[in-house]
């Protein structure tokens, strides 16, 4: 048996595997808790310990709901969001959008890579830059150079690299009920601090990179399939595509905020019980385990964090170059070839790039992450407003407007992001 005869065995295996056959929502989800959102639960249970983990339990039908009705959108409709928004909206507001999504997904790269940089030197020991650039290589080299088809398989199968930040939690002691009591009745000063972080959670977990990523991967998904988008399919068919973006969807999120939550305790009772309550980057995080839970705590976590990154930046750049394309009228999709779509690959470049050179500038990629985070709970207010408005439309949506309730959850988040943002002015 030849090399390449056994190669392609390995690969039917990976490629016929249950796990390979889960739609967008699992991958969305994963890349919710990229290496700065890591870093943005690790400072939350860090300087508020045990008082934040109430946020997730919130954040979940709240994160659902919204990726389910943009994974509706481009399902229903075939088109991507930004697409929508185009079509239905005044353009300025689709400008303005994509510009702030562009700003906060660059500098999301940028403190994603450095991240990433740090978490290889922490396991090889070979130079943080040189391990910046070998990611940053190839994350942009898969999404450049092959269809996104042939590794998002790989992708599906890093995704359980989340479970590290559950194993985390059996080397340490966790007082569970009251972590329990603090669920219910957390306890904190509701100041310009404590809104800025609740701001950065909300806006590190429903944030609006994840919308136009949702939706578009439904349009490609579709594509794949050679299937009409479902105002032009029969009944059958839109109730079993609905339904399996309703399992889909969920799933997804349910694994992203059960290891959100994870993340929050395991900082909680390790570094804010040790006084460690100012965390910049998630590598900080992991190195202030190893004294506090052991090695294997500062192992899976890192490791951990290297994984959810190789998903969470091309997710990044993928989302800003479906929306820029969809704006400007370009053709767009990661399934084309770079030749052909020199205007949507170009965006992925420069953005990966960009996120690269930071490294080397003065900015500090872990200062800007934190803000970042709290910048797209600011951004993600109106675009919510957008989403809600676009998904009861029958001249967007057809017969096929989203639920009552998925509508009310979709204007509740609204209503408590933009509440917590009003929040950040309140005094210290």
């Amino acid at each position: 048996m030849t090399l390449r005869t056994r190669l392609h065995r390995v690969w039917r295996v990976i490629a016929d595997h249950p796990l390979a056959r889960i739609g967008p929502g699992l991958i969305t989800g994963v890349a919710d808790d990229d290496p700065s959102g890591i870093a943005t639960y690790s400072q939350a249970g860090a300087q508020f310990g045990l008082n934040m983990l109430w946020t997730m339990p919130l954040c979940f039908p709240l994160m659902a709901a919204v990726q389910e009705m943009c994974a509706q959108v481009g399902r229903v409709t075939g088109k991507g969001l930004a697409a929508n928004i185009k079509a239905a909206f005044p353009a300025p507001v689709l400008r303005v959008v994509v510009v702030l999504l562009l700003i906060a997904n660059t500098l999301n790269i940028a403190a994603d890579v450095a991240a990433m940089g740090e978490a290889g030197e922490l396991v090889t020991g070979i130079d943080r830059h040189v391990m910046t650039l070998l990611f940053v290589l190839v994350t942009l080299g898969l999404q450049v150079g092959l269809a996104y088809h042939r590794y998002v398989v790989y992708l599906k199968w890093l995704t359980l690299s989340l479970l590290a930040y559950a194993a985390v939690l059996f080397t340490v002691h966790v007082p569970w009920g009251e972590a329990a009591a603090r669920m219910v009745w957390p306890r904190f000063v509701l100041n310009a601090s404590s809104a800025a972080m609740i701001v950065g959670v909300f806006g590190t977990t429903i944030s609006p990179y994840l919308f136009f990523w949702q939706a578009s991967e439904e349009v490609e998904d579709m594509q794949r399939r050679r299937g009409r988008p479902l105002t032009m399919s029969d009944p059958a068919t839109v109730r079993a595509e609905l339904g399996r973006i309703r399992w889909d969807t969920w799933t997804g999120m349910l694994f992203s905020d059960a290891a959100a939550w994870c993340v929050i305790l395991a900082t909680a009772v390790t570094l804010h019980v040790a006084g460690i309550t100012d965390i910049t980057s998630a590598a900080q995080a992991a190195t202030a385990l190893r004294p506090l839970a052991g090695p294997f705590a500062f192992a899976v976590f890192t490791i951990g964090l290297i994984g959810v990154g190789l998903i969470g930046v091309p997710v990044l750049a993928g989302s800003g170059a479906y929306a820029a394309a969809e704006a400007m009228g370009w053709r767009e999709g990661l399934e084309r070839r770079f030749g052909t779509e020199p205007g949507f690959y170009g965006v992925i470049s420069v953005s990966v790039l960009l996120g690269l050179a930071i490294q080397y500038s003065p900015i500090s990629p872990m200062k800007a992450l934190f803000w970042s985070a709290v910048i797209n709970g600011v951004v993600a207010v109106p675009l919510l407003a957008v989403i809600c408005l676009l998904v009861t439309r029958r001249s967007v949506m057809g017969a096929h407007t989203a639920a009552r309730w998925l509508v009310v959850l979709g204007w509740v988040t609204t209503a408590l992001m933009g509440l917590a943002a009003l929040g950040m002015l309140l005094p210290s």
